[in-house]
């Protein structure tokens, strides 16, 4: 498989060396002269820091909103527990997102953006959950355009028509932080302007007080928490929204993953340049760029674009940024992603991203590398040192209490039962460790899971086993020394090898075969949920008739 070939660096604008930007620059990114990055690492440390002070633990309610959110709350929890409780794991389940995503919209702007994190995290979440928080994506009513112009003029310092020739009332999207409107600059340029919602700052901070409150309050009693426990979720989303209310930090994110796709040389993916000077906190100009809808592969290939291909680049530009360089998008869904007319992937909404520090990429790296090996051992130690299991977890007990040591077993051919246990027992276990999911991981992880989903729409007929030996053999050449090095190896020769047989049982394979579709990796799947449906229907219909 081969990557789309972009145009090369030295045929484009000057500024393609310092980022992964479009061919036709509407203006140059020169960082060290946009004004608004002065201070820009101060304001995020300041900013990080935040986000612990607004989800501690609090013993007193803060404030009156939380006797508005209890009681909407509750008469969730009270409407769901006389009336779909008992109707099985999955319909109890299904019954109680419907509930929760009703009341999130109802509660306002910081309980839509938990629900649309919520919706992306498909396999970090349940199933139900997932689909349901779906809904609340793109469903956010836009404000007023008088409200709309008035902030743009607060912060831009200037009337609307001194700025922009044309600025659409509608806007392209709105989502909960902040909606979106094309535009034109009196200069003559084509932008998008993201615009802050009014008092949505206040308002984060103080349901994030609220949440903290509450969230101890629901461990234990509802089926939707898995690993990430209310508490810790609350945290993961504090640390992730608090980001969000500052465009400033946005842009710096825009333009720090450019940097880093051009020092990989992965131009298959570009960025919108944020503009030199109309960026502050609550206003945000840049390019505007277009192309395909995510997944729109019937309109992609009638216009030639290899969507394998697409994938494939996509894939191998966020590892390098996670593994190698600790920064990457922290939010990969269909509405941040247009593929465009030469198969270029724009990324869009750089509101959540992630950043590791040395020790948790370093971390990730380790991760990925024993896994490929098959070595479990260091798994766990890699696990450990991302943050999600205690720093004094006893690697060897974690590996025999989750019979990591033990040979694996295809799940398809266990029975309902069987698989049921082992799901319980594997979280009991995980639980009784402190396991947690720390923010980045789980932006990690939730980028990865998108990546996967994209193959059934992308590229179903891939052979997952040959995809994956080629992105290994794309490190191992390409960026090989460095991480022999990284991780205290002489050359890219000590580096484990692949192991054929460990990648082949993370897929729950066992059985020695060359090739597997991502096709016939969903029928398996399938065959999984069918076989735990039909146990959870028996269990219902053998407590009936009790």
């Amino acid at each position: 498989m081969t990557d789309p070939l972009p145009p090369p660096v030295d045929e484009g604008p000057a500024d393609l060396g310092v980022g992964a930007f479009s061919s036709s620059a509407p203006w140059l990114v020169e960082p060290a002269a946009m004004a608004w990055r002065s201070g820009i690492e101060a304001l995020r440390r300041q900013t990080r820091a935040e986000a612990p002070r607004l989800t501690r633990r609090r013993r007193l309610p803060p404030g009156l909103r939380v006797f508005r959110v209890t009681a909407l709350l509750g008469r969730a929890l009270v409407g769901w527990y006389l009336t779909d409780r008992r109707k099985g794991t999955a319909e109890s389940r299904a019954g109680l997102s419907v509930r929760l995503r009703r009341t999130f919209e109802r509660l306002g702007p910081t309980y839509i953006k938990l629900g649309q994190i919520l919706s992306s995290g498909e396999g970090l979440f349940p199933e139900e959950l997932v689909s349901e928080f779906r809904l609340c994506r793109d469903q956010v009513p836009a404000e007023p355009f008088a409200t709309v112009r008035r902030i743009v003029e607060e912060d831009l310092g200037r009337p609307l028509e001194a700025l922009f020739t044309d600025f659409e009332v509608s806007p392209l999207a709105a989502a909960s932080i902040a909606q979106v409107h094309a535009a034109r600059l009196v200069t003559g340029e084509q932008v998008v302007v993201k615009v802050q919602r009014p008092s949505v700052a206040r308002l984060v901070r103080h349901d994030l007080a609220v949440m903290s409150w509450i969230s101890p309050l629901l461990v234990g009693r509802i089926p939707v928490a898995a690993l990430a426990n209310p508490p810790a979720l609350v945290e993961v989303f504090g640390e992730t929204i608090v980001e969000e209310l500052d465009f400033r930090l946005e842009a710096e994110n825009m333009l720090d993953v450019a940097r880093v796709l051009a020092e990989t040389d992965e131009r298959a993916l570009v960025v919108p340049r944020p503009h030199p000077h109309l960026v502050t906190r609550r206003v945000l100009v840049m390019e505007r760029l277009d192309g395909f809808a995510w997944g729109n592969v019937e309109a992609m290939r009638a216009a030639g674009v290899d969507t394998a291909a697409v994938l494939h680049a996509a894939t191998i530009a966020f590892l390098e940024g996670a593994l190698l360089y600790g920064v990457f998008h922290g939010d990969l869904h269909g509405g941040n992603l247009f593929v465009r007319h030469d198969g270029r992937v724009a990324l869009l909404d750089f509101g959540i991203t992630g950043r590791l520090d040395d020790q948790q990429r370093l971390a990730l790296l380790r991760l990925i590398i024993a896994g490929s090996a098959y070595d479990v051992r260091g798994e766990v130690e890699a696990i450990r040192d991302l943050g999600a299991l205690p720093a004094s977890t006893d690697v060897d007990a974690v590996i025999r209490d989750l019979g990591l040591d033990r040979p694996p077993v295809d799940p398809t051919t266990m029975t309902a039962d069987e698989l049921t246990a082992q799901l319980r027992d594997v979280t009991k276990a995980l639980l009784g460790y402190g396991a947690r999911m720390p923010k980045e991981l789980m932006l990690y992880v939730k980028d990865m899971l998108f990546l996967d989903g994209a193959l059934a729409v992308m590229a179903p007929d891939i052979d997952l086993i040959a995809e994956i030996v080629s992105i290994v053999m794309h490190f191992h050449e390409r960026h090989g020394e460095r991480i022999a090095q990284e991780i205290g190896m002489t050359s890219r020769e000590e580096i484990p090898g692949l192991d054929l047989d460990a990648i082949r049982a993370s897929f729950g394979v066992t059985e020695p075969v060359e090739r597997l579709t991502y096709r016939e990796l969903q029928e398996r799947r399938e065959l999984i949920r069918r076989r735990l449906e039909q146990h959870n229907r028996g269990r219902r219909r053998f407590r009936r008739h009790r």
